[in-house]
């Protein structure tokens, strides 16, 4: 799990589409690690009497693919087929669909050998006319942006939260340097058997836990902006506020929603994230929507960077990429993209000193 490449493979998955009166855009990357364990599934109209309901989920995998790859596949069904779900207790039909793909998983037979030890975390949001049903397991995490500022976010099941300790210590385990047992980052996922064995003990009083938080928020079609489903390979590196006041900035830019989470993906590697990275964008109505007085802004900004970046160059030509980037960094640049600062910006900057460095760019330039 701890296993980086030489360089990152920043080749993109994306998908966009619409739907029930809002749109989406994904976008995922590999990154550093030496292999992709992210999964996604987003879908708009749910069949039958669901078809005003829209589906959207990530899945962050760990010690392997298997698992978040099975529920990106599963999970929707495992909701939506719960008795529970039909009878219309959403929230206790997202619990049961979660507990019952666990044990699906757990049957097949890679994991009932104990050869596979994968396990994945898993966020997920079903959208309804009226509401946003949230469910989270694990530490992947959802915001809802409304009026321009984070107005709900899951909680991350770490091991070292009061609650996940107590569970963890009353099932035989320990908490060691934030992990369980000294191994696992999260408390709370799918999969991960090994961590589920505890006899005399149902499948929620493990050391890991398959059962997920339910949040129920009201819709608000005046004020709900977006909805942000993405991994902590964007968490890790931004903050909730980062994340919305940075997709605010792009959606006043561009209604291209595949580009906005490319941006933020990309933008997240410069700022240090070294994991693998997916993030799902939903809009709803009250969103921004370009405006041609942010766009000039943007283009002065890229224009002031670029001169910036020509007038220290050419004054030092020896400069290193490092030392441009620490130069500019000490320089009070106004209006940089709020949440994405000077890193939002690191394109233009290595396209520039490609120009005038090509020398030294192709062995300077790297995403930190």
């Amino acid at each position: 799990m701890g296993t980086f490449l030489d360089k990152p493979k920043t080749d993109k998955h994306n998908e966009h589409g619409c739907g029930n009166g809002l749109r989406y855009g994904v976008a995922s990357m590999q990154g550093w690690r030496v292999e992709m364990e992210d999964a996604h599934h987003v879908r708009t109209g749910l069949g039958e009497h669901l078809n005003d309901w829209s589906f959207f989920a990530v899945f962050d995998g760990h010690a392997g693919a298997t698992v978040s790859s099975h529920c990106a596949d599963e999970l929707l069904d495992c909701i939506i087929s719960s008795e529970e779900f039909k009878e219309s207790d959403f929230p206790q039909g997202i619990r049961t669909g979660f507990l019952k793909l666990d044990n699906r998983l757990r049957a097949k037979p890679e994991f009932a050998c104990g050869k596979d030890k994968a396990g994945s975390t898993a966020v997920c949001a079903l959208v309804s006319p009226n509401h946003f049903y949230i469910a989270n397991c694990g530490d992947s995490r959802a915001v809802l942006c409304r009026s321009g500022k984070p107005a709900f976010s899951t909680r991350d099941h770490k091991p070292i939260l009061p609650s996940e300790k107590e569970r963890i210590q009353n099932a035989g385990g320990t908490v060691m340097i934030q992990r369980v047992n000294g191994s696992l980052a999260v408390s709370r996922a799918l999969g991960d058997y090994e961590y589920k064995s505890v006899e005399g003990r149902g499948p929620c009083e493990q050391l890991v836990s398959p059962e997920p938080e339910v949040f129920v928020q009201d819709r608000d079609e005046e004020n709900d902006e977006f909805l942000v489903l993405a991994c902590d390979g964007i968490w890790d590196v931004m903050s909730n506020e980062d994340v919305c006041d940075y997709i605010r900035s792009l959606l006043l830019l561009t209604d291209d929603l595949e580009a906005i989470t490319n941006q933020v993906i990309d933008t997240c590697l410069y700022k240090g994230s070294r994991d693998n990275m997916s993030i799902v964008l939903v809009t709803f109505p009250a969103a921004p929507k370009p405006s041609q007085e942010a766009i000039e802004r943007d283009q002065a900004l890229n224009k002031n960077i670029e001169s910036l970046v020509r007038e220290v160059v050419s004054n030092k030509l020896d400069m290193g990429f490092r030392q441009v980037l620490g130069y500019l960094g000490d320089v009070k640049i106004a209006d940089l993209p709020p949440g994405g600062g000077l890193s939002a910006k690191r394109p233009i900057i290595e396209s520039i000193y490609k120009e005038l460095c090509p020398h030294r760019a192709e062995s300077e330039l790297d995403p930190n």
